[in-house]
């Protein structure tokens, strides 16, 4: 079975450039405090990196 990470959007993308407002979406979070569980992957690993500090990453 393959781990999840629980990732949860804690902060606004209100006046966060472009490139981060996509990586939020495109993890599939809209709105704060909204969470999302994603497989453990590289790619999701990255992208939940590049926007750290906006988000909260939990093991699941």
């Amino acid at each position: 079975m393959s781990k999840k990470l629980e990732i949860t959007l804690t902060r606004s993308v209100i006046g966060r450039k472009e490139d981060q407002r996509s990586t939020v979406k495109a993890l599939g979070l809209n709105k704060i405090r909204q969470t999302v569980v994603h497989d453990d992957t590289p790619a999701i690993r990255g992208m939940a990196e590049k926007v750290s500090h906006l988000v909260t990453v939990k093991e699941a």
